[in-house]
């Protein structure tokens, strides 16, 4: 499991463009979201540098929680 922090993370809308991203990374990862501590949580084969990578060029810069 990797948590981020996710700054610019703040509605609905943000959470939708992060799930669309890491799904086309990963379809299978197990994604939640804690919107009042700006936090992901991801479930995923992949490591934690190619989710990040994956969540800066969606527009929300994280780094690991």
């Amino acid at each position: 499991m990797i948590t981020l922090n996710v700054p610019d993370m703040s509605c609905a809308h943000c959470s939708g463009v992060i799930t669309k991203a890491l799904r086309a990374l990963d379809p299978a990862a197990v994604i939640g979201f804690e919107m009042h501590n700006h936090q992901v949580q991801v479930d995923t084969t992949h490591n934690a540098a190619a989710v990040i990578n994956v969540m800066a060029a969606a527009g929300y810069p994280a780094t690991l929680a």
